[in-house]
């Protein structure tokens, strides 16, 4: 006789006696199957109960991991109208078969479409619905990617230039309109989808064997489309037309800039060309001005770090430098914090290259090195402008750094960030670029370094037991995780199969207090600096990173991504 499925369910673990009786009393009511009852009650996750239920009809089972594995070539044998219809996934085909994942196996109806489709016999596999819905989801959206780059290509012919008329492929008008041309659709489509992604850099590589376009969400590089490498050419010369670069100039790096209105936003976008031995590669950033929607709490700080953090930036007079690389949200952090602490009574400036976002209420100014409106420059015409507090883009140069210190220390707030590594090496930078440790110590008020980690998707964060090579990796024994839990996204269609969506910060605060003024006066060296910043309670990248994986927020990967082991 076969078991049933509370049965089952009860057997492995998954619900107890009193929710069982609560749920078959529930099934009198709605007349709804026993796990559909028991989903509903909260009491077990779907895919527990659709595990149970391949056991119980003796069907293998596959799990939401293994859905999303399907090939294009096997995709196209079933239409997405028919798979999202009939809940069906076409995993695998042999000689013989097509492998498929159903919701409902029982269905014979869909089989024998199945069946007719393929023109083979179906091997059946059983699976939760959301798990296929997002799956379809998921893999059928590279096919559409596919089918609209085919599509926005068309029958465009592209040609090589020769030697003697570099110009011959560039000037696509000249031979179709501009709004019919191909390659217009094909950019146009490029940039659309980086902005709905929330790309914020599109990478337009080509390489000896092929063309590959990448998007650079949440901080990472992924691979979107690879379109025919013959239409390179175009592409490059559609991009150097919207940014008005040179088209004949293949062999300097050449940078420029173009604006896209949406309904709803305005996004600048900055190009960047460089020529490599296999042609010209291009990166566009693409910058939101529709304003700027962070505030100091939506960053990632922890209680303890805001509150220092909120204590310095309302100081009268210092400064506040945030280091770390390019990408780590340094601008957004400094923004967040002059949009918490402006006033009607304040002259807010700010000297940036380039301005990335846009603040009611606060003058900014934009340099432009070509035209000798350079950092320096422009800092010596606002000092004439009666300013309250001023925000420095970044310190580069000794000129710079004399200027905001010198500024800071005739009673005025300055902000600005240093590629360093991590708070103490910002202070060396700082010394080492040529500013006396004399006035560095006496200048500054909070010196922070930070990072942005990526978030675990919320819609498929499930707990893991890591392994032994794992904790090896992160310095951690089974001792240090008594009593806590990993965390890590399966991948799904909404976070694009990655396991993340979005990002968060980690922080290294370091107060200027006295003990550390009077080594910075002494002119120590950053480890000397950095022991006497942990005894003050500064916490490390590292360890920030660490309490947001216990806290569930990340995962080990992005610690091991963003920070580095102090040996």
């Amino acid at each position: 006789m076969r078991e049933k499925l509370g049965e089952i369910l009860l057997r492995k673990g998954h619900i107890n006696s009193q929710q069982l009786n609560e749920g078959l009393a529930r099934q009198k009511d709605t007349r709804k199957r026993i796990g559909e009852t028991l989903i509903a009650l909260g009491h077990v996750a779907e895919e527990k109960v659709y595990a149970a239920l391949a056991e119980q009809w003796q069907i293998a089972f596959v799990s939401a991991d293994n859905l999303v594995q399907g090939e294009k070539e096997i995709l196209q044998m079933v239409p997405e109208v028919f798979a999202r219809q009939n809940l069906v996934v076409p995993l695998q085909l042999t000689e013989t078969s097509l492998v498929a994942a159903m919701a409902d196996p029982d269905d014979i109806v869909v089989v024998d479409q199945l069946q007719r489709l393929a023109g083979r016999e179906i091997d059946v596999r059983l699976s939760a619905p959301t798990a296929i819905l997002a799956a379809i989801e998921n893999l059928y959206a590279k096919i559409r990617k596919s089918e609209e780059v085919g599509e926005a290509l068309g029958d465009l012919q592209f040609f090589a230039p020769s030697d003697e008329d570099e110009e011959g492929l560039v000037d696509m008008t000249r031979t179709v309109g501009i709004e019919d041309a191909p390659v217009v659709k094909l950019v146009n489509l490029m940039i659309g989808d980086a902005i709905k992604e929330r790309a914020t850099d599109i990478h337009i590589e080509i390489f000896d064997d092929a063309m590959v376009i990448r998007f650079r969400i949440d901080g990472v590089l992924a691979e979107v489309m690879r379109p025919p490498k013959a239409s390179h050419p175009g592409i490059i010369s559609r991009v150097k037309i919207l940014s008005k670069l040179n088209i004949a100039e293949k062999r300097l790096p050449q940078d420029g800039r173009f604006t896209i209105r949406t309904s709803d936003k305005e996004i600048d976008v900055r190009v960047s060309v460089l020529p490599t031995i296999a042609g010209e590669k291009i990166v566009l950033r693409l910058l939101d001005k529709s304003g700027f929607a962070y505030s100091l709490t939506t960053l990632g700080f922890d209680e303890d770090q805001l509150m220092v953090f909120r204590r310095w930036i309302r100081q009268p007079y210092g400064m506040i430098i945030i280091s770390g690389p390019t990408g780590a949200g340094k601008s957004t952090t400094l923004f967040a914090a002059l949009q918490e602490i402006r006033s009607e009574e304040d002259n807010i400036t700010t000297v940036e290259d380039p301005c990335e976002y846009h603040i009611p209420g606060v003058n900014q100014v934009q340099t432009k090195a070509s035209i000798g409106l350079t950092f320096a420059h422009t800092l010596r015409s606002i000092l004439r402008q009666d300013p309250d507090k001023l925000l420095i883009g970044e310190i580069r140069d000794e000129e710079t750094a004399d200027i905001a210190v010198k500024f800071s220390l005739t009673g005025h707030l300055v902000f600005s960030t240093v590629h360093a590594n991590d708070a103490p090496a910002t202070i060396t930078r700082l010394l080492d670029i040529g500013v006396p440790p004399f006035l560095a110590g006496s200048c500054m008020n909070l010196v922070m370094a930070q990072r942005l980690v990526r978030k675990i998707c919320d819609h498929c964060k499930t707990e893991y037991d890591p392994d032994d090579s794992e904790l090896a990796v992160l310095s951690l024994t089974r001792e240090n995780l008594k009593g806590r839990k990993l965390y890590r996204g399966r991948g799904c269609a909404h976070c694009r199969n990655t396991g993340y969506h979005g990002r968060t910060g980690i922080f290294e605060l370091l107060e200027m207090k006295q003990n550390i003024r009077r080594l910075v006066f002494d002119n120590a060296n950053q480890e000397d600096i950095r022991a006497a910043a942990i005894a003050n309670g500064m916490i490390p990248l590292r360890d920030a990173a660490f309490k947001k994986i216990f806290k569930g927020v990340t995962t080990a990967h992005e610690l091991l991504r963003v920070t580095v082991q102090e040996y």
